[in-house]
């Protein structure tokens, strides 16, 4: 069974570059969004930076200019980077990888990232 896994969550200063990585295990057949969802405690997941099969991205409001997302296929597997720059305290939250193909959702485990003042 598919899964994405991902690496870097970790905490860092206000200011502070974080790249986060996500790549899944075999080839996601029908693949087309990729991307990174992020959720605070309390509140529900919702999209930071996705990319689609045609290579169009868009990215929340609150990361524009900030956090630039890259894809990409091969036979054997995709993978999606998070390349965070200019954080802020708002940015901590759980960072979940995605995918989507067809009417399948793929989730990463999620990974924590902390800024702190």
């Amino acid at each position: 069974q598919v899964q994405l896994v991902e690496s870097g969550g970790r905490s860092v200063q206000t200011g502070g570059s974080l790249r986060l990585s996500c790549r899944s295990t075999e080839k996601i057949y029908g693949l087309d969004t990729m991307g990174w969802y992020r959720q605070t405690p309390g509140d529900e997941r919702v999209p930071v930076a996705l990319q689609t099969n045609g290579g169009a991205q868009s990215y929340a409001r609150a990361v524009q200019g900030r956090f630039t997302v890259t894809r990409s296929d091969a036979q054997d597997g995709s993978r999606v980077d998070l390349q965070m720059d200019d954080l802020k305290p708002e940015d901590t939250a759980v960072y979940w990888c995605y995918a989507v193909a067809g009417l399948t959702k793929y989730w990463g485990q999620g990974t924590q990232v902390t800024v702190s003042t």
